[in-house]
């Protein structure tokens, strides 16, 4: 597989350090509020890639950390009138039930700096003691000039930061590039931890470097995240962990694009920033997923109704695509695949082929959704005339491992038709076997109205949504 490394700007042989083993971090989400779309198109498009890795016999160790201590995450506290744990207790437990309706699986660990904060202060600790960084009145800071690699991940040359770098009000640090490694408590409300500085809390970039080098080692294969935290974020995390460590951090990194809404930038104050819990109360999350798989990782995206609309219709034809098979699985003929079927089975290897190949090259889920609709063309054109059960299930298994990948197609066919919809078809099929056409074409209007598509075929009346 090859990679766009970030690092080196060019696509790259994805080779882990240790063949058993790819080590992998995601920066995850600091908890002060509902993940927006924005957050939700890195953990999805990761999670395709630990999928695919694992998909292709990697075995993988995936780090995603919270950060559940942030000044967003105080002044919450604040506003709510509860403690800073308490505020991110409540959004990490909205976060696990966001993901999970997007088909995003656990990471192998998900560390929160609350419950690292003796690493943290180990690792600024090594930091002073090797003349990287300096501590003022309880602060601590990284001296920037000090590691002569800044600014290789972005692209920044010192002198282009210099020019743009200020000292805020209040900071004692000794130069403008310089970046808190530990602050100070300000307040005495404040949620603050004992170190050989005084009481305080670290600085965020600080965290990730300590939690990846905790779990994954000092250095590590596949570092992820989102644009935006190119820099200063993913920067400064290189210059603190190789300041520290004198090896490299992180092999290959991995960036996704922005995200646009109606071809503007999400905020607030424009009235169009969505989280993920405004998306799911008009969609499903497999919806979403789709929507946000469609396009190349590494590029914009924009999202809007129509476009949302156009994943909802594709999804629709992947999922009906899984109930005709389903329906064939269950009322197929027993013989068992003909020379005929076989062929035909044979022939539907490609796809697998050509969307190894798409996913191969730096994780092409467009062009691999585009195969499994090419798959999905064919098996609909071997089954029009009805096939035997054994190449209905040939022909699913293979639908269904290609889409397990994406992360789509999860729920299962009949448990996504609503059971008062199953009582209409029953009664629908009762009428007509009574001859009673008239109810029989009522009920069939009244759920096409709703979507719902009824077809008749020689194995039984087969749902289709629409």
């Amino acid at each position: 597989m090859k990679v766009y490394n970030t690092l080196s700007r060019k696509k790259e042989e994805l080779v882990p350090q240790d063949p058993r083993q790819l080590t992998m971090y995601v920066c995850g989400p600091t908890v002060y509020n509902y993940i927006h779309i924005g957050n939700a198109r890195p953990f999805v498009v990761f999670d395709t890639m630990r999928r695919y890795l694992e998909y292709r016999g990697q075995k993988v160790k995936y780090v995603q950390n919270f950060t559940d201590v942030d000044d967003k995450i105080i002044n919450r506290a604040r506003e709510e009138g509860i403690s800073a744990l308490e505020v991110a207790d409540k959004y990490i437990k909205a976060y696990y039930e966001d993901v999970k309706a997007l088909n995003i699986k656990k990471a192998d660990v998900h560390p929160r700096v609350t419950e690292t904060m003796d690493d943290i202060i180990a690792f600024v600790q090594g930091l002073i003691d090797k003349g990287m960084a300096y501590e003022v009145d309880g602060d601590v800071y990284y001296s920037t000039r000090k590691f002569p690699g800044y600014g290789k991940l972005s692209g920044n040359s010192i002198e282009e930061l210099e020019s743009g770098a200020r000292i805020a009000v209040g900071e004692k640090k000794q130069d403008p590039l310089d970046f808190a490694l530990w602050k100070a408590q300000k307040e005495p409300d404040e949620i603050a931890w004992p170190s050989p500085w005084g009481m305080g809390r670290p600085g965020w970039h600080i965290e990730c470097s300590t939690m990846s080098k905790k779990y994954l080692g000092e250095t590590i294969d596949l570092h992820c995240g989102g644009q935006d935290l190119q820099f200063p974020h993913h920067e400064n995390e290189i210059a603190q962990s190789e300041g520290l460590s004198g090896k490299q951090f992180s092999r290959y990194w991995m960036h996704n694009g922005y995200i646009t809404v109606d071809n503007e930038k999400m905020s607030k104050s424009l009235g169009n920033f969505f989280t993920v819990r405004d998306i799911l109360k008009e969609y499903d999350g497999e919806t979403l997923r789709y929507f946000l798989l469609s396009g190349q990782y590494r590029g914009p995206i924009n999202f809007s109704r129509d476009l949302m609309e156009t994943a909802k219709n594709g999804l629709e034809r992947m999922r009906n695509a899984k109930a005709t098979l389903q329906h064939l699985i269950k009322n197929g003929t027993d013989a068992p695949m003909s020379p005929d079927e076989q062929a035909k089975l044979e022939a539907l290897g490609k796809y697998r082929e050509n969307y190894i190949a798409h996913m191969d090259d730096d994780l092409n889920t467009a062009d691999a959704i585009s195969d499994v609709f090419e798959l999905i063309r064919e098996i609909n054109t071997d089954v029009k005339d009805g096939c035997s059960r054994e190449f209905a299930k040939a022909a699913w298994a293979l639908l269904d491992e290609l889409t397990e990948v994406l992360g789509l197609l999860r729920a299962d066919a009949e448990e996504a038709v609503d059971d008062d919809v199953m009582k209409l078809v029953e009664e629908r099929q009762a009428a007509r076997k009574a001859k009673d056409f008239a109810t029989a074409d009522r009920i069939r209007d009244e759920l096409a109205a709703r979507g719902i598509t009824l077809k008749d075929t020689p194995q039984g009346v087969q749902i289709i949504r629409s």
